[in-house]
């Protein structure tokens, strides 16, 4: 075989093996020798060097040599970028073997042991009194998840008193009370808790029934709106002419 030197200083090629169903892409020097690029290889395909054996193919996939001689620079054979060379292994593994992680052996520790370790996260989140070692903030967020069990529990209360088809008046702090005609009760999809589905009378609200695609009850665009139970109140309330219509 004539073995010719080619300038460009590193080369980009796909690293495959008998022993890994994976390929690699690689940059190497061509200044490595064969016996150098080897021992880097060891780190990709997990093969032992001396246990090696490299075959070059072309980008179209084609054979075209053995990469043999260990004193000889990588750059010294028609080694291109899109090239693949191919490990083979003659150390006796299978293919695969160094892919099947359950043959592993796995450290393990006992929870005592791992409590007694001063240099484990554990012992620096007592320390610093972190996390579910904080009391105090262990009692703040027991405290807001108690309240929120709460309101969802007042929430369902409320709702379930408010009928659909009825009629209402929702008053919510800082603006003026609107009526409208209950059109849906129960959760969503878009925020957590229980929500009432209003019908204005006028186009007052912010959607047609549906939000965020999800149509919740069917109404005019502008009439529809969601608001919670507690500013509902259902009653006998005639429906109101706010002109609106007419602007």
């Amino acid at each position: 075989m004539e073995v010719t030197g080619l300038s460009a200083p590193t080369v980009t090629v796909f690293i495959s093996s008998s022993l890994n169903s994976f390929r690699s892409e690689k940059r190497y020097s061509r200044s490595l020798t064969i016996a150098e690029f080897k021992c880097k290889l060891e780190l990709v395909v997990g093969s032992p060097a001396s246990c090696m054996e490299l075959e070059l193919y072309g980008a179209d996939e084609k054979f075209c040599c053995k990469l043999d001689q260990e004193d000889a620079l990588l750059g010294s054979y028609p080694v291109d970028n899109g090239c693949r060379i191919h490990v083979i292994d003659h150390s006796g593994a299978r293919l695969g073997e160094y892919e099947d992680v359950s043959k592993v052996e796995k450290y393990r520790i006992s929870q005592e042991a791992y409590d007694q370790r001063q240099d484990s996260v554990r012992s620096f989140l007592k320390r610093s009194k972190l996390g579910r070692y904080n009391e105090e903030e262990q009692a703040q967020q027991a405290q807001r998840e108690a309240d929120t069990t709460q309101r969802l529990r007042e929430e369902q209360e409320q709702a379930s008193a408010i009928p659909v088809g009825s009629r209402c008046e929702v008053r919510v702090p800082g603006q003026p009370p609107r009526r409208g005609t209950i059109m849906y009760v129960g959760v969503t999809d878009f925020k957590p808790g229980h929500w009432i589905g209003v019908r204005y009378d006028e186009p007052l609200g912010k959607n047609d029934g549906s939000v965020n695609g999800k149509h919740y009850f069917e109404c005019p665009a502008k009439y529809g709106a969601f608001v919670k139970p507690s500013v509902v109140t259902v009653g006998d309330f005639p429906e109101e002419d706010y002109g609106l219509d007419e602007m």
